[in-house]
């Protein structure tokens, strides 16, 4: 990819790619701190889930992502993939000059913020904890880690399974052990979980305050764009969508990751 000069145009989009609909969770938390900025979003949905495939061909992907959005004029990448946010940031932040933004991060300093006691629990996909990345960051902020792969909490979000029985019982399965094992915090590590926030708390208990990867990485793209001076000014922002798939699912999905409705997103093709 040919590098790319950091825009001095204060009113050019920030870019958000992911594998699918999840990264629309960081997208409204963007918009709900950035109410003036434009954003390009591009769903990956030909080649999800990124989590089950090796960190070379994700990286491809990521790349091959990040070039269609450069070419877009975006003066920021936010990578709203943990996957790719374990594998990519890497090779993203080498072969760009604009800013890139992960999700892992911000959420790790959330949590190390947040920590009372010294443990802090995160859930995922089976990807996303198997890469570590989440564990090696909050480790050396010199806390306990407690990680657990929470793969069903992906269909349910999907499906809109947000409240009661079944999402219920899976919760209280996946996350009973977190509280025994002294867990005071817990990172939703994984872009669909904040549709499930509510049964997640309920499992755990009000002892353990929860972190929003996509709260923190709204935070943290504000702050950057505040360093560097690239904030957009006040005014009516864009913004477009764009999948490698047949756009009819996302749209009709999305909107509930959104809390908005999605108009209208563009087919586009990625080919290598």
């Amino acid at each position: 990819m040919r590098p790319l000069s950091h825009t001095p145009d204060a009113q050019a989009p920030v870019g958000v790619f992911d594998s699918g609909v999840g990264g629309l969770t960081v997208l409204k938390s963007l918009m709900e701190r950035l109410p003036h900025e434009s954003t390009v979003y591009l769903g990956d949905t030909a080649r999800v889930p990124y989590g089950t495939k090796s960190g070379d061909v994700v990286t491809r992907y990521s790349l091959k992502n990040a070039e269609f959005l450069v070419e877009r004029g975006i003066k920021l990448l936010v990578v709203a993939c943990n996957t790719a946010s374990a594998v990519a940031l890497p090779a993203l932040s080498s072969a760009l000059r604009v800013p890139v933004v992960g999700v892992i991060a911000p959420g790790a300093k959330a949590a190390l913020a947040r920590t009372r006691g010294g443990t802090v629990g995160v859930i995922g996909t089976p990807g996303t904890i198997r890469s570590g990345a989440y564990q090696r960051a909050l480790e050396a902020g010199g806390v306990r880690v407690r990680a657990r792969a929470c793969p069903l909490f992906v269909p349910l979000a999907e499906e809109g399974w947000t409240g009661g029985d079944v999402p219920r019982l899976v919760a209280g399965e996946y996350l009973a052990d977190f509280a025994r094992e002294g867990v005071d915090t817990l990172v939703l590590g994984c872009t669909h979980y904040p549709l499930l926030k509510g049964v997640i708390a309920a499992a755990v208990g009000p002892q353990v305050a929860l972190v929003d990867s996509a709260e923190a990485t709204a935070e943290a793209v504000a702050q950057r764009l505040a360093q560097d001076g690239q904030l957009a000014s006040a005014r009516t922002p864009e913004h477009a969508y764009y999948v490698t798939d047949v756009p009819e699912r996302f749209v009709e999905v999305g909107a509930r990751f959104l809390g908005r409705p999605i108009s209208a997103a563009e087919q586009v093709d990625l080919t290598f």
